[in-house]
């Protein structure tokens, strides 16, 4: 009877420890993706180019480089040459280039004001995303992923390299985050 008591309160135990650490908030942000694989193209050169600037420009906690770079973009996503797009993407590409470019001018406009540029960089990236994805890209982009910005709703950018070099937090928490997916050329 001892034995079976003690089986049953070891149990309750596990059970309850297991219930404590539940998985149940864990999302799809929280974990790491496939890869995807991107054409090679330089229709998103220039963009992309100075997406990595400005994402820089936020590492370093660069609010005037933040408002130059965004103000660029604003020259820099009209000419994006959609003809290289799929037919069934021009509408989609529209759409994400005016949606860039708003979050581009919200970023130039917020000179001096680094949290509402890092807002809208966040909203940004996920253009860049999406845009990588449909027209390629000249070189392999890795999205990293940082839970704790935003209140612990977490947001996204685009790198170059593994590497972590937070900007939504910039020197307070460098290194908070982890490479949630690999953006490979085909």
């Amino acid at each position: 009877m001892r034995k079976i008591i003690f089986l049953l309160s070891l149990t309750l135990v596990s059970w309850g420890a297991f219930a404590q650490h539940s998985h149940s908030k864990m999302t799809t942000k929280d974990k790491v993706q496939p890869s995807v694989k991107v054409e090679h193209s330089h229709a998103a050169s220039a963009i992309i180019e100075n997406y990595l600037a400005l994402k820089d420009a936020l590492v370093r906690e660069d609010s005037e480089k933040s408002a130059v770079l965004g103000k660029k973009m604003l020259s820099i996503f009209p000419k994006f040459d959609a003809s290289g797009v799929s037919k069934q993407h021009k509408k989609e590409v529209a759409k994400i280039i005016k949606d860039a470019t708003q979050q581009a001018k919200y970023i130039a406009d917020n000179n001096g004001n680094i949290a509402n540029q890092r807002e809208h960089f966040e909203f940004l990236t996920k253009g860049v995303k999406d845009l990588v994805i449909i027209a390629g890209s000249d070189r392999p982009l890795y999205q990293a992923y940082c839970p704790m910005y935003n209140n612990n709703k977490g947001g996204a950018w685009l790198s170059t390299t593994k590497e972590i070099s937070n900007p939504y937090f910039g020197s307070k928490m460098l290194k908070c985050g982890s490479v949630q997916q690999e953006l490979l050329v085909k």
